[in-house]
């Protein structure tokens, strides 16, 4: 994690006093985002775009937010309106307001481009969307200032190939999954890493997962948490055949190669960060590894990814009855 890394391509200087007071004015265009339509989501909206107006700097916003029905723009004194695929390119930073899920609807759009991404969490954990609704005023203001923190999250590429044919590809920043669909049956795959026989398994799929993603899905199956900063895929069985099937943590670098074995039953599928499935039929093979792009996270003053998780994962919860934090609790004479 790095802090304050400021862009050398600045636009015009604005007439904001508050921009002048800027320590490290290296966000000039600001692009907003916002998937869900509910009220909460809209009022952040609202409120980060009239800070952003309030400090002089350029407020973007993408058509598929401005079209969101409980958004009324009027509301909004100034900001422009361009297609989705363009807000990464001439953004500075881009703030994504909604939950984890949003985040990662962004990151398709935004990681070829590098530019920093600043969540603010309207979903229920917010483990990437980590400014709180009642923090944005204080939190994005500090941000603007110049006062962040850099976080550099990789993802994976995934390609299912039929011969030398690409027939999908596809992208992921907390994991790609192979799954049995709507069947009751499990799925019998093979898996190869970087070329090596790992096994053949009974199970009902795989969640190949990123650090991102550790804290996601995988986290349900049974797999570990892994610090953002590590450079390690996590394969994880779901419910497995066997008691000896256990999760796998490999380079990131490596290379996975899953082949649906002959006496296969169900029709496997596959799904890249919860986005709609594809068949993975026996004469394909379905290739994963670490993709070329990052996405960067930018974090508010004083993020800490233990911190985080002892909030949003409730670890050092304990019953009241055990805390011998108060007299009463104690027993004279023993």
């Amino acid at each position: 994690m790095e802090n304050s890394a400021q862009s050398t391509r600045l636009p015009h200087l604005h007439q904001s006093e508050l921009f002048h007071a800027i320590k490290n004015p290296a966000f000039r265009r600001i692009g907003l985002m916002g998937r869900a339509g509910k009220r909460s989501v809209t009022q952040s909206l609202v409120q980060v775009a009239n800070i952003v107006n309030e400090m002089g700097l350029t407020l973007i916003m993408d058509v598929e937010t401005a079209e969101l029905p409980t958004l009324d723009l009027t509301e909004i004194e100034k900001v422009k309106i361009v297609k989705r695929s363009l807000i990464g390119e001439i953004s500075d930073l881009v703030i994504v307001v909604g939950g984890d899920g949003s985040i990662l609807h962004a990151a398709e759009a935004l990681a070829r481009y590098r530019v920093p991404v600043l969540g603010v969490n309207r979903g229920r954990l917010g483990f990437l969307a980590d400014v709180k609704p009642n923090e944005v005023a204080l939190k994005l203001r500090q941000v603007l200032m110049g006062e962040y923190q850099l976080d550099h999250r990789f993802l994976l590429t995934m390609e299912i190939r039929e011969g030398d044919r690409i027939i999908h590809e596809d992208m992921a920043l907390n994991d790609i999954v192979l799954h049995a669909g709507k069947s009751v049956h499990m799925i019998d795959f093979q898996m190869k890493i970087d070329g090596q026989d790992v096994y053949r398994q009974h199970s009902d799929g795989l969640i190949v997962a990123t650090p991102t993603g550790s804290t996601a899905y995988a986290l349900s199956g049974g797999g570990p948490i892994v610090h953002p900063s590590m450079d390690a895929i996590c394969l994880v069985p779901m419910h497995p055949h066997t008691l000896s099937s256990r999760p796998i943590v490999v380079s990131g670098n490596s290379e996975i190669c899953i082949r649906i074995h002959e006496d296969n039953r169900t029709q496997p599928m596959v799904s890249a960060d919860g986005k709609p499935s594809i068949a993975l039929d026996q004469q394909q093979r379905l290739y994963i590894r670490k993709h070329p792009d990052k996405l960067t996270l930018l974090h508010p003053p004083g993020f800490e990814f233990y911190e985080a998780c002892r909030t949003k994962l409730h670890w050092n919860v304990h019953a009241e009855e055990f805390d011998l934090d108060d007299d009463d609790d104690i027993i004279e004479g023993q």
